[in-house]
């Protein structure tokens, strides 16, 4: 019990004491493009593009964080698409972080060039740290302010991106949280918890093999101040446009499979195991990450463009 009391205070101090902490993870990332970049389009009018992910990190681990994000994103005109994300970040039932953020995105056609597009975020988010029935055995570790009192919070935020396509591959840099964010003050004013802004850079490609085979190299790397550079690298099999498996490497820290499987033209369902290989990795049996895409035909004029224009990202 003192262990992993021990551990769970080591997480929420990483959490609440570090200057530049890691935003969550996903091993779909590739599928989750709106939670990180504003300007990502797809171009289906009369389509509302919808989804759910949840991802279980380091089960087995006492406080591991679990994260849920949900994502509606529609084109409005040949230009203008615009969304509406929500993350979730669960450690240990203590410290808990809801985000929720509109999204704005103004594409250029650039014809033969492909489609080059600009987008803008902008929310709240809720920040609380809860220590109301959060006990620790007499003697096991000495008082520590920063565990008596509860923080709740709230942040306005903004992000911006930039995100270029063609039917073959995308390009994204984006910054979704450009406004720092202050958790806890100590009493000389200082602040000990702070989250800096993030910069993601986004990449994928769709290679054809044949009319069945398809190869969908793709990355992301992101940067925070006073943290290393986290980043993903995978490789994917897309099987007649509806089965997907493929291998994915994250920096000095997992190696993962995953797979997906396109049930109708507008339902896909994928999953993904993250095998960790840090320092973490004794003392957890992995990652689990689940992921759900529905694509809604509110004008049930997109049936044919689903088997033109299949969704490689």
């Amino acid at each position: 019990m003192k262990n992993k009391i021990k551990i769970l205070l080591l997480f929420i101090s990483i959490t609440i004491s570090v200057q530049a902490q890691q935003d969550p993870q996903f091993t779909h990332y590739m599928y989750n493009m709106s939670v990180i970049n504003p300007a990502y389009t797809t171009g289906n009018f009369g389509v509302v593009n919808t989804g759910i992910l949840h991802r279980s990190q380091w089960v087995g681990l006492t406080g591991a964080p679990k994260t849920s994000s949900l994502f509606l994103h529609s084109a409005l005109t040949n230009k203008v698409e615009i969304g509406l994300s929500v993350l979730n970040d669960n450690l240990g039932d203590v410290v808990k972080q809801n985000n929720i953020f509109g999204d704005f995105a103004y594409k250029l056609d650039l014809e033969k060039n492909g489609q080059l597009s600009f987008g803008l975020k902008a929310g709240v988010t809720f920040y609380d740290v809860d220590f109301n029935g959060f006990a620790l055995e007499s003697g096991d570790i000495s008082t520590d302010p920063n565990f008596t009192n509860s923080v709740h919070k709230s942040y306005l935020n903004m992000g911006a991106g930039v995100y270029y396509n063609t039917d073959n591959y995308y390009i994204g840099l984006s910054i979704p949280n450009m406004l720092p964010s202050k958790h806890l003050e100590e009493n000389n004013g200082q602040y000990q918890g702070k989250e800096n802004s993030h910069i993601f850079l986004t990449g994928g490609y769709v290679y054809e093999l044949n009319d069945l085979f398809k190869i969908k190299p793709a990355f992301m790397a992101k940067y925070v101040k006073g943290a290393p550079v986290s980043l993903d690298l995978t490789a994917n099999v897309l099987y007649d446009d509806k089965f997907e498996f493929g291998i994915g490497y994250r920096l000095e820290d997992a190696f993962s499979a995953m797979f997906n499987i396109r049930a109708t033209p507008e339902f896909r369902i994928g999953y993904a195991y993250d095998h960790n290989v840090s320092n973490l990795g004794p003392f957890n049996s992995g990652s689990h990450e689940i992921i759900v895409l529905y694509d809604l035909d509110v004008l049930s004029l997109m049936k044919k463009g689903f088997d033109k224009s299949p969704r490689f990202f």
